[in-house]
């Protein structure tokens, strides 16, 4: 299965480890580990399945405060339009694997 490469923003815990920002926010993410996504619906949020991540690594909607990008790979990823504001294209992924946590940008 051929894999795409895309960016993921993700919270950085004083601890060194990473996690989602909204949604299952105590999961730890492995760097190196493929993930598959799973549904936990919450309130306020709409229910799209999948790992949600960006072609380039912007999202002008969320600060950047306790965060960090990360570059990814994903796999059976489906696009999804959005506004401008909100990054304009979301790849939604089944699967998702961390390469590399990016410094600097």
């Amino acid at each position: 299965m051929k894999s795409k490469s895309g960016y993921k923003l993700l919270r950085l815990r004083k601890n060194g480890t990473i996690g989602p920002l909204f949604i299952n926010k105590t999961m730890i993410v492995p760097v190196g580990k493929w993930l598959k996504a799973e549904t936990f619906p919450t309130k306020g949020y709409a229910v799209r399945k999948g790992w949600h991540c960006c072609v380039e690594p912007t999202a002008p909607h969320l600060t950047m405060n306790g965060r960090v990008w990360c570059k990814v790979s994903m796999r059976d990823v489906v696009e999804y339009t959005r506004p401008k504001l909100q990054g304009g294209l979301w790849l939604l992924a089944n699967y998702m694997r961390v390469d590399e946590i990016l410094k600097g940008i």
